[in-house]
């Protein structure tokens, strides 16, 4: 079960929509929900400047981070969550998700649109002992969870986060596992076929009617999730983070990278 959902507060264009995401999850699974707010750390530039700036730099990343506590606490009273909590971390915002996430079942980003937020998004992704909920900065469907894709590729990431995202699965109207092999010519195997059955009926065993599918694609595997999530009409892609070093995703590309940089719907990942 899902009973204490951790959402990182920022001034992100899609933070009231991730707000709203996170105040319905936690009336759906009855959940406590917690709103970090992070003061952070006074920019570089500012560090070797004259000490007079440095107070007013810091007071103003403090009243920053109250005035989004405070928002936050607000839409929550307004649509009649009870069970809320805000903290304030005078911490970088990393080092305090992923330090507050071990006391949590999910935590919830948004998609990062510049170089600090991939940073933040991936620091905890890697770092965080819990599966983390990315919401898309724009395009994001009305519901979460409802049809859900699962890309698969029998990696200890992908089964780990097929595992945490079992208290959604659960409640779903309709789950898809898909493995997808490139390039268009690649010969599903029989053994492969063989692995996904037993994962379909270890779902089954749980409460989950999945359907399993084993295809060929001709692009790679991060958009092939894509347009399938676009043509099931899901609301939340389930997929192991980083099943390679990332230094390899970086060069070579990865459907992490992909997923993390084009998603069109929230994406839930495990490394």
């Amino acid at each position: 079960m899902l009973r204490s959902l951790l959402l990182h507060l920022d001034d992100h264009p899609s933070a009231p929509a991730r707000v709203d995401a996170a105040i319905r999850l936690a009336r759906r699974f009855d959940a406590h929900l917690v709103g970090l707010s992070a003061v952070g750390r006074i920019p570089t530039s500012l560090g070797f400047g004259t000490g007079s700036l440095l107070g007013p730099a810091l007071d103003g990343l403090r009243e920053a981070a109250r005035h989004r506590a405070q928002a936050f606490a607000a839409q929550c009273r307004a649509a009649g969550l009870v069970s809320v909590e805000t903290v304030l971390a005078a911490t970088d915002a990393r080092e305090a998700l992923v330090s507050h996430a071990h006391c949590s079942d999910l935590v919830l980003l948004s998609q990062a649109t510049d170089g600090d937020e991939r940073a933040l998004v991936e620091e905890v992704v890697l770092q965080s002992a819990r599966p983390t909920l990315i919401w898309p900065h724009s395009g994001a469907p009305a519901t979460l969870g409802e049809r859900v894709l699962v890309g698969w590729n029998d990696s200890p990431e992908s089964a780990r986060a097929l595992t945490d995202a079992l208290p959604l699965l659960c409640r779903a109207q309709q789950v898809v596992v898909m493995q997808c092999d490139t390039p268009l010519d690649a010969t599903p195997t029989e053994p492969a076929r063989q692995r996904l059955e037993a994962l379909r009926r270890w779902l089954m065993w749980h409460g989950v009617e999945a359907e399993v599918r084993l295809e060929a694609s001709p692009i790679d595997v991060g958009h092939e999730l894509l347009c399938r999530a676009a043509d099931l009409g899901a609301d939340l892609l389930v997929m192991g983070a980083w099943g390679r070093p990332r230094w390899a995703e970086r060069v070579l590309g990865g459907a992490t990278r992909t997923l993390l940089n084009g998603m069109t719907l929230p994406v839930l990942m495990s490394h």
